[in-house]
Protein backbone atom coordinates (compact mmCIF):
# COMPACT_ATOMS: atom_id res chain seq x y z
CA UNK A 1 0.00 0.00 0.00
CA UNK A 2 2.45 2.46 1.07
CA UNK A 3 6.05 2.95 -0.54
CA UNK A 4 8.86 5.26 0.71
CA UNK A 5 11.90 5.67 -1.28
CA UNK A 6 15.16 7.08 -0.44
CA UNK A 7 13.18 10.02 1.40
CA UNK A 8 15.26 12.77 2.34
CA UNK A 9 14.14 15.67 4.42
CA UNK A 10 16.32 19.03 5.12
CA UNK A 11 15.94 22.16 7.47
CA UNK A 12 17.41 25.17 6.83
CA UNK A 13 19.52 27.41 4.86
CA UNK A 14 22.96 26.84 3.05
CA UNK A 15 24.97 28.51 6.11
CA UNK A 16 22.94 26.09 8.65
CA UNK A 17 21.76 22.46 7.09
CA UNK A 18 20.01 19.81 9.11
CA UNK A 19 19.40 16.33 7.54
CA UNK A 20 16.23 15.36 9.62
CA UNK A 21 15.74 12.38 6.98
CA UNK A 22 18.76 10.44 5.16
CA UNK A 23 17.57 7.52 2.65
CA UNK A 24 14.83 6.22 4.38
CA UNK A 25 13.27 3.25 2.55
CA UNK A 26 10.52 1.10 3.48
CA UNK A 27 7.11 -0.53 2.43
CA UNK A 28 4.16 -0.68 4.57
CA UNK A 29 1.59 -3.89 3.57
CA UNK A 30 -2.28 -3.57 3.16
CA UNK A 31 -3.52 -4.04 6.52
CA UNK A 32 0.00 -4.00 8.34
CA UNK A 33 0.29 -2.27 11.86
CA UNK A 34 3.79 -0.93 11.74
CA UNK A 35 5.48 0.91 14.71
CA UNK A 36 8.25 3.35 14.29
CA UNK A 37 9.92 4.22 16.90
CA UNK A 38 13.83 6.04 17.86
CA UNK A 39 14.98 8.87 20.42
CA UNK A 40 14.43 12.29 20.43
CA UNK A 41 15.61 13.39 17.00
CA UNK A 42 15.75 10.63 15.49
CA UNK A 43 13.30 11.67 12.45
CA UNK A 44 10.10 9.41 13.32
CA UNK A 45 8.09 12.56 13.60
CA UNK A 46 9.41 14.54 10.55
CA UNK A 47 8.88 11.32 8.86
CA UNK A 48 5.06 10.80 9.71
CA UNK A 49 4.60 14.46 8.85
CA UNK A 50 5.71 13.54 5.63
CA UNK A 51 3.55 10.43 4.84
CA UNK A 52 0.88 12.84 5.69
CA UNK A 53 1.92 15.57 3.34
CA UNK A 54 1.61 17.81 6.53
CA UNK A 55 5.30 18.53 5.19
CA UNK A 56 7.35 18.31 2.42
CA UNK A 57 10.22 15.75 1.31
CA UNK A 58 13.58 16.90 -0.21
CA UNK A 59 14.00 14.03 -2.24
CA UNK A 60 13.04 10.56 -2.95
CA UNK A 61 9.27 9.27 -3.25
CA UNK A 62 6.73 8.54 -1.25
CA UNK A 63 3.88 6.19 -2.91
CA UNK A 64 0.46 5.22 -1.72
CA UNK A 65 -1.41 2.79 -4.28
CA UNK A 66 1.03 3.57 -6.39
CA UNK A 67 0.29 7.19 -6.74
CA UNK A 68 3.41 10.07 -5.51
CA UNK A 69 1.90 11.98 -3.25
CA UNK A 70 4.44 14.40 -3.04
CA UNK A 71 3.31 15.26 -6.91
CA UNK A 72 -0.08 16.63 -5.64
CA UNK A 73 -1.26 20.35 -6.06
CA UNK A 74 -3.08 21.90 -2.72
CA UNK A 75 -6.49 21.05 -4.10
CA UNK A 76 -5.44 17.51 -4.32
CA UNK A 77 -3.55 17.22 -1.14
CA UNK A 78 -6.75 18.35 0.47
CA UNK A 79 -8.58 15.59 -0.93
CA UNK A 80 -5.82 13.01 -0.69
CA UNK A 81 -5.90 13.59 3.19
CA UNK A 82 -9.93 14.12 3.59
CA UNK A 83 -10.66 10.74 2.02
CA UNK A 84 -7.56 8.45 2.45
CA UNK A 85 -5.81 9.24 5.71
CA UNK A 86 -6.99 8.93 9.23
CA UNK A 87 -4.89 10.75 12.10
CA UNK A 88 -4.80 10.06 16.03
CA UNK A 89 -3.16 13.08 17.86
CA UNK A 90 -1.59 12.78 21.07
CA UNK A 91 -4.40 15.31 22.16
CA UNK A 92 -7.14 14.26 20.42
CA UNK A 93 -8.43 17.26 18.14
CA UNK A 94 -11.67 17.23 19.33
CA UNK A 95 -14.05 20.29 19.31
CA UNK A 96 -15.57 21.43 22.45
CA UNK A 97 -18.67 22.78 20.49
CA UNK A 98 -19.53 19.61 18.52
CA UNK A 99 -20.98 16.42 20.71
CA UNK A 100 -18.94 13.40 20.37
CA UNK A 101 -21.32 11.90 17.50
CA UNK A 102 -20.51 15.45 15.58
CA UNK A 103 -16.98 15.28 16.15
CA UNK A 104 -16.93 11.92 14.48
CA UNK A 105 -18.84 12.51 11.67
CA UNK A 106 -17.68 15.99 10.67
CA UNK A 107 -15.26 15.10 8.03
CA UNK A 108 -18.34 13.08 6.48
CA UNK A 109 -20.20 16.11 6.75
CA UNK A 110 -18.05 18.65 5.53
CA UNK A 111 -18.13 16.35 2.27
CA UNK A 112 -21.80 17.00 1.87
CA UNK A 113 -23.03 13.54 2.93
CA UNK A 114 -26.40 12.87 3.55
CA UNK A 115 -26.90 13.19 7.69
CA UNK A 116 -28.61 9.55 7.68
CA UNK A 117 -25.79 8.26 6.33
CA UNK A 118 -23.54 9.90 8.24
CA UNK A 119 -25.20 8.90 11.22
CA UNK A 120 -25.11 5.75 10.26
CA UNK A 121 -21.68 5.07 9.72
CA UNK A 122 -21.13 6.83 12.88
CA UNK A 123 -22.95 4.62 15.05
CA UNK A 124 -21.91 1.94 12.97
CA UNK A 125 -17.71 2.59 13.74
CA UNK A 126 -18.47 3.84 17.29
CA UNK A 127 -19.89 0.61 18.17
CA UNK A 128 -17.21 -1.12 17.28
CA UNK A 129 -15.10 1.13 19.57
CA UNK A 130 -17.30 0.84 22.12
CA UNK A 131 -18.77 4.22 22.06
CA UNK A 132 -22.34 4.27 21.84
CA UNK A 133 -23.28 5.60 24.86
CA UNK A 134 -21.04 8.66 25.11
CA UNK A 135 -22.06 9.97 21.40
CA UNK A 136 -24.83 12.60 23.00
CA UNK A 137 -22.33 14.07 25.46
CA UNK A 138 -19.30 16.69 24.37
CA UNK A 139 -15.15 15.90 24.83
CA UNK A 140 -15.52 17.97 28.74
CA UNK A 141 -18.41 15.45 29.85
CA UNK A 142 -16.05 12.40 28.57
CA UNK A 143 -12.65 10.40 30.08
CA UNK A 144 -9.41 10.26 28.43
CA UNK A 145 -9.67 6.81 27.11
CA UNK A 146 -13.13 7.74 25.58
CA UNK A 147 -12.19 10.60 23.72
CA UNK A 148 -9.03 8.71 22.18
CA UNK A 149 -11.45 6.10 21.24
CA UNK A 150 -13.59 8.91 19.60
CA UNK A 151 -10.45 10.05 17.62
CA UNK A 152 -10.22 6.63 16.52
CA UNK A 153 -13.56 6.36 15.20
CA UNK A 154 -13.46 10.03 13.38
CA UNK A 155 -10.10 8.47 11.72
CA UNK A 156 -12.01 5.64 10.60
CA UNK A 157 -15.27 6.54 9.67
CA UNK A 158 -15.01 7.18 6.23
CA UNK A 159 -13.28 4.24 5.43
CA UNK A 160 -9.67 5.88 5.00
CA UNK A 161 -6.72 3.44 3.39
CA UNK A 162 -4.10 4.44 5.96
CA UNK A 163 -4.20 5.58 10.00
CA UNK A 164 -1.70 7.45 11.44
CA UNK A 165 -0.98 7.61 15.18
CA UNK A 166 1.42 10.28 16.77
CA UNK A 167 2.26 9.18 20.32
CA UNK A 168 -1.53 8.30 20.75
CA UNK A 169 -0.92 7.08 24.18
CA UNK A 170 1.34 10.06 24.96
CA UNK A 171 -1.70 11.68 27.11
CA UNK A 172 -3.29 8.65 28.38
CA UNK A 173 -2.48 6.99 32.10
CA UNK A 174 -1.48 2.84 31.65
CA UNK A 175 -4.52 1.45 31.78
CA UNK A 176 -6.30 4.13 29.41
CA UNK A 177 -3.09 3.22 27.36
CA UNK A 178 -3.81 -0.24 26.97
CA UNK A 179 -7.29 -0.28 26.27
CA UNK A 180 -6.48 2.06 22.91
CA UNK A 181 -3.52 -0.27 22.24
CA UNK A 182 -6.26 -2.97 21.99
CA UNK A 183 -8.28 -1.08 20.29
CA UNK A 184 -5.78 -0.28 17.54
CA UNK A 185 -4.60 -3.85 17.71
CA UNK A 186 -8.56 -5.08 17.09
CA UNK A 187 -9.12 -2.51 14.50
CA UNK A 188 -6.28 -4.01 12.59
CA UNK A 189 -7.04 -7.58 12.95
CA UNK A 190 -11.16 -7.57 12.83
CA UNK A 191 -11.20 -4.86 9.98
CA UNK A 192 -8.06 -4.72 8.08
CA UNK A 193 -7.22 -1.12 9.06
CA UNK A 194 -3.48 -0.19 8.21
CA UNK A 195 -1.90 1.43 10.78
CA UNK A 196 1.18 3.24 11.18
CA UNK A 197 2.44 4.69 14.56
CA UNK A 198 5.29 6.82 15.81
CA UNK A 199 5.93 6.11 19.77
CA UNK A 200 9.15 6.30 21.73
CA UNK A 201 6.95 3.94 24.15
CA UNK A 202 8.19 -0.14 23.28
CA UNK A 203 5.09 -0.76 25.26
CA UNK A 204 3.03 0.88 22.89
CA UNK A 205 4.97 -0.53 20.13
CA UNK A 206 5.05 -4.44 21.21
CA UNK A 207 1.17 -4.17 19.96
CA UNK A 208 2.66 -3.80 16.41
CA UNK A 209 3.17 -6.35 13.47
CA UNK A 210 6.15 -4.63 12.73
CA UNK A 211 8.56 -2.28 14.41
CA UNK A 212 10.90 0.31 12.64
CA UNK A 213 13.67 1.90 14.80
CA UNK A 214 15.29 5.06 13.18
CA UNK A 215 18.75 6.87 14.33
CA UNK A 216 20.01 9.87 13.12
CA UNK A 217 17.40 9.72 10.19
CA UNK A 218 18.34 6.73 9.17
CA UNK A 219 16.43 3.43 9.86
CA UNK A 220 18.80 1.57 12.30
CA UNK A 221 16.64 -1.84 12.50
CA UNK A 222 14.03 -3.93 12.45
CA UNK A 223 11.49 -6.60 14.11
CA UNK A 224 8.48 -8.36 12.59
CA UNK A 225 6.47 -9.88 15.61
CA UNK A 226 5.58 -13.17 13.41
CA UNK A 227 4.11 -15.92 15.80
CA UNK A 228 5.91 -14.70 19.16
CA UNK A 229 3.77 -13.65 21.75
CA UNK A 230 3.39 -9.98 22.73
CA UNK A 231 5.15 -10.14 25.96
CA UNK A 232 8.62 -11.64 24.30
CA UNK A 233 8.29 -9.40 21.23
CA UNK A 234 8.10 -6.64 24.36
CA UNK A 235 11.79 -7.62 25.43
CA UNK A 236 13.22 -7.68 21.72
CA UNK A 237 12.40 -4.12 21.23
CA UNK A 238 13.93 -2.79 24.60
CA UNK A 239 17.26 -5.07 23.03
CA UNK A 240 17.39 -3.38 20.26
CA UNK A 241 16.69 -0.22 22.01
CA UNK A 242 19.43 -0.54 24.39
CA UNK A 243 21.56 -1.25 21.03
CA UNK A 244 21.01 2.03 19.84
CA UNK A 245 22.56 3.81 22.55
CA UNK A 246 22.50 7.33 23.86
CA UNK A 247 19.74 7.98 26.54
CA UNK A 248 17.66 4.79 26.43
CA UNK A 249 15.82 6.74 28.68
CA UNK A 250 14.36 9.12 25.43
CA UNK A 251 12.69 6.28 23.91
CA UNK A 252 11.38 3.56 26.44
Amino acid sequence: MLQVQNIEKYYGDKNNVTKALDRVSFDVEAGEFLAIMGASGSGKTTLLNCISTIDTISAGKILLDGVSIDNLNEKELAKFRRERLGFVFQDFNLLDTLTIEENIGLALSLNHKEPKKVQGQVHKTAQKLGITDILSKFPYQVSGGQKQRAACARALVAGQSLLLADEPTGALDSRASKNLLEVLSAMNQDTGATILMVTHDAYSASYAKRVLFLKDGRVFNELLRGERGRPVFYHEILDVLAALGGDISDVI
